[in-house]
């Protein structure tokens, strides 16, 4: 047994765990490690010990999957974006599969089938959001790049390989500008500096991108000359905010905001609707997938043109707005005032006068209409990681829409619904789709049809 920290053992990986860590089985526990996947067998140097688990790293590889392949990230081992780098494509859109597949049978519902993964076509420079600590390393100079799992030190990272080219261009030229502007980046020891984080948001279907100063400081010397300087160096920026942030805290944004450059919003489009995005809208990252994913969830619904139907948690209005063009009318709710803002800016952006968007509690806003006689015969639901509330499922099972299209970020949470919905519903199909290649995470939609 391990008595201290990187002490190395020696095993064989028998699975990938929830969060994509090797699982190697010991006499004495379960050892969770990053980059070694099944069949592979490492000498393991363990890091630390965590509710009655061992977790380590990679030491020495004995003997290699066939599935292990040569990483196009240099530090991908380190930087902890990307758990999946060398891990084969088909391998990722597999354990991805299982890992819905298991969560549904763990929770006694060992009987559904799972499709296989909706792959994506591009694997890499997917993300058109990415957001970035900037600090300096042991030697001084300005570095970005992202925090080593579990601490607040930074990997330096020039060229990631999942993020959209366009934003490692313009990180490169602000590093470039503080220097020239004597800007010190943020010492969290210190609490001094002026820029903490750089965050870049760019358009797909436009030629449109955001960047987001967090800075330290409300106001600070030469902020208008560094800005014009940064549209000049790069024009394909549309817009340029700045964010401050003066708190002693994790959190990347603050509260108060301010244009510096261009509008306060740019714009994408899904499935040809158009969305204005702001530096703090909620809007996935993959613009392909995400294409995808709406595709199935909405052809899950089998919309009517004469039907009205219900979108909870609906954000910004994403599928509610590409649903519309299929029915007669969608109710869209969500309790963060902001996002139903952009969402009625997003209906009339696109000239759609068929979508309503209410802030509010999704089951109560449900049980009035219903109350009112407004009858929803397809609700989609599309909650954060933490699932679905007790209260709205209780509400569901109560007024029993014929179609329920279930969008979900997290299997666990999902399965977990699934079973309890499955008393009155039957489960017709479950598609996961491959929002985040080279990660974990995975998206999968349910359709779920009322028992007769």
């Amino acid at each position: 047994m391990p008595s201290m920290k990187f002490d190395r053992v020696t095993g064989k990986c028998v699975d990938l765990s929830f969060e994509g860590k090797g699982v190697v089985k010991l006499s004495y526990g379960t050892v969770f490690v990053d980059g070694l996947f099944p069949g592979e067998e490492a000498e393991i140097e363990i890091q630390y010990k965590r509710a009655g688990s061992y977790f380590g790293k990679v030491y020495r590889l004995i003997k290699k999957s066939p599935d292990r392949i040569q990483p196009l990230c240099g530090v991908c081992t380190a930087c902890g974006g990307c758990q999946f780098q060398q891990y084969a494509y088909s391998a990722q859109l597999k354990y991805k599969r299982d890992k819905v597949a298991d969560a549904f049978r763990r929770n006694g519902l060992e009987n559904v089938e799972v499709e296989p993964t909706i792959g994506a076509e591009m694997a890499y420079s997917y993300r058109n959001k990415i957001q970035v600590p900037i600090g300096r390393d042991p030697h001084g100079h300005i570095v970005s790049g992202f925090y080593r799992s579990g601490t607040h030190k930074i990997i330096p990272v020039d060229k990631c390989w999942i993020e959209d080219r366009r934003a490692e261009i313009i990180i490169s030229k602000i590093k470039t500008l503080m220097k020239e502007f004597h800007y010190d980046p943020y010492n969290e020891d210190t609490r001094t500096g002026l820029i903490r984080h750089v965050l870049i948001r760019t358009s797909r279907h436009y030629e449109e991108v955001m960047v987001t100063l967090v800075t330290n400081k409300d106001e600070f010397k030469g902020k208008n000359n560094f800005v014009k300087e940064l549209a000049k160096r790069c024009p394909m920026i549309k817009s340029i905010i700045q964010n401050i942030n003066t708190r002693d805290t994790n959190v990347i944004l603050g509260e108060k905001e301010r244009v510096l450059y261009g509008p306060k919003t740019i714009k994408d489009s899904i499935l040809g609707v158009d969305f204005l995005i702001s530096s703090k809208s909620f809007f996935q990252v993959n613009p392909e997938q995400v294409e995808e994913l709406y595709k199935t969830a909405i052809s899950y619904g089998n919309l009517q043109e004469n039907e009205e139907i219900f979108d909870a948690y609906c954000g910004i209005g994403t599928i509610s707005l590409c649903a519309s063009k299929y029915v007669k009318k969608v109710v869209g709710v969500e309790i963060v005032k902001d996002a139903i803002i952009d969402a009625n800016k997003n209906a009339k952006l696109n000239n759609i006068s068929n979508a309503e968007f209410i802030c509010g509690d999704a089951g109560i806003e449900l049980e009035k209409m219903v109350q009112n006689g407004v009858k929803f015969s397809t609700v989609f639901v599309d909650p954060p990681r933490k699932g679905l509330d007790e209260k709205f499922i209780s509400k569901l099972l109560e007024l029993k829409p014929q179609k329920i299209v279930y969008v979900s970020c997290d299997p666990e949470t999902l399965a977990r619904d699934v079973k309890i919905l499955s008393e009155k519903y039957n489960i017709l199909k479950v598609q996961p789709v491959d929002m985040f290649p080279m990660t974990f995470h995975i998206e999968t939609v349910v359709a779920l049809e009322l028992k007769k």
